[in-house]
């Protein structure tokens, strides 16, 4: 790709323009410009080879507590001038927002790199040749392929009369493979700023293997089961809890962590952190209304230690405003296995997971949520995997399927459609809800 973005000039300049042309008490651009090209496999061969450039401008402006909106994607001076107009309009009609704050100040961002060269420029004929050993690997093993590899680069950018201003630009990359045999899949997904860090080839071994040892699998009886998770199916129970760290629902009673704060939570060994200059993730610089992301400790060794409060709530408790869990790790502090596999080999009997999909609460109370296994589900007997498994059905919640674990390994890339990306460890839980046995 090598159409150029926008740059911090040019936004300046946009910026500059509505903010003086703006009658408003107070005024808020947000900006983003992106473009990505996407190349799709399936049944072995490419089937598609997309690019997309998406510009976006959003002015937000109040007369006092009265807000309005408007955007658009065109970045010509009069229809900059008409968002800027038709947000005054709506902001005049509208009714006082009682939880309105005016935008920021200047705020200090982090200055971690989040731009990478080779992701930017990769041409579509490069992406094409990292992708040709991936379908080769599914034809020697009589397997089809199915996945994407992406790679784009985005800018966004903030703007407010109040004197803040942030800009930033980012790559990222993306790779995924589903494997499919007759009665059995192996999948794999993975994101990284770097194109070269996202691993293709090994991880499309992985999921040619997991499709072929998961061929003709059995049916065993729903129960409780020692099972491992690997990360991507860590990450499909652990999200709900993270997503449970609200401020606002936490001081109403509404939160299933209500009245925890302080208090153990998960095992003890267990600890939670936000960390968005972790190159390996992809932690962002600040929020939409121009917070500055930081580190921060959610969960230490088992006991709750923050809550992420928006503005308003901080204002209301006298706290300081942080943003919500991003770029998060997940670390077990004491001895750790080396590999999925070696949690393997100390298991007696259990079963390994691989993924999670289609995830959704049961009861929000207390966190437990259902979905069903996907993409390479296996028994274990005697430190070994003896047979692929028929998909289950679970029922559980992060908040006991946590509360104890044998072991864990040290944090892994994780990626999955439904969590995005984190570091977490594969799992080994003594006691997880198998509810019932799928069709497929």
């Amino acid at each position: 790709m090598s159409t150029e973005l926008t740059s911090r000039e040019a936004f300046e300049r946009i910026a500059s323009l509505i903010l003086s042309r703006s009658t408003a008490d107070d005024t808020f651009v947000r900006f983003s410009d992106s473009q990505s090209a996407t190349l799709r496999f399936a049944n072995n061969q490419v089937v598609q080879n997309v690019s997309t450039r998406e510009p976006s401008l959003s002015v937000r402006v109040a007369f006092g507590k009265k807000a309005g909106r408007a955007t658009t994607n065109q970045l010509d001076r009069d229809s900059i001038v008409s968002a800027l107009q038709r947000a005054e309009e709506i902001a005049k009609l509208a009714p006082e927002d009682p939880e309105f704050l005016p935008s920021l100040g200047p705020q200090q961002y982090d200055a971690t790199p989040h731009y990478v060269n080779a992701t930017a420029n990769a041409e579509p004929s490069h992406i094409a040749q990292r992708v040709r050993p991936v379908i080769g690997v599914c034809e020697e093993n009589g397997l089809s392929g199915a996945g994407i590899l992406t790679n784009g680069s985005d800018v966004t950018g903030l703007a407010a009369s109040s004197g803040l201003f942030a800009y930033d630009r980012s790559t990222s990359a993306t790779f995924s493979l589903t494997a499919t045999a007759e009665d059995s899949t192996g999948w794999t997904m993975n994101r990284h700023r770097d194109i070269n860090g996202l691993d293709h080839r090994v991880r499309a071994d992985v999921a040619v293997d997991k499709a072929l040892r998961s061929k003709h699998p059995r049916r065993i009886e729903p129960g409780r089961y020692t099972v491992i998770l690997e990360p991507s199916a860590t990450a499909g129970i652990f999200g709900p809890l993270l997503w449970s760290l609200g401020a606002k629902s936490y001081h109403k009673g509404g939160s299933a962590l209500a009245g925890k704060l302080g208090s153990s939570l998960l095992d003890l060994r267990l600890s939670v952190r936000s960390n968005p200059t972790d190159p390996r993730l992809l932690g962002a610089r600040f929020t939409g209304n121009g917070t500055p992301q930081r580190p921060q400790t959610w969960i230490d060794n088992g006991v709750l230690k923050s809550l992420h409060y928006d503005r308003f709530t901080a204002q209301e408790h006298g706290v300081d405003a942080n943003p919500g869990p991003d770029a998060v790790t997940m670390s077990f502090n004491g001895p750790t296995a080396e590999s999925t596999q070696e949690l393997i080999a100390q298991t007696e009997r259990g079963i390994l997971i691989t993924n999670f999909w289609y995830i959704r609460y049961v009861n929000a109370s207390d966190l437990t949520i259902t979905g069903m296994t996907r993409d390479g589900t296996f028994l274990i007997e005697d430190g070994k995997i003896v047979t692929g498994l028929r998909n289950f059905r679970f029922h559980d919640s992060p908040l006991r399927a946590f509360a104890q674990l044998d072991a864990a390994t040290a944090p892994m890339q994780s990626v999955t459609l439904e969590r995005g990306k984190m570091l977490l460890p594969a799992v080994k839980l003594p006691s997880f809800n198998l509810s019932s046995v799928t069709e497929f």
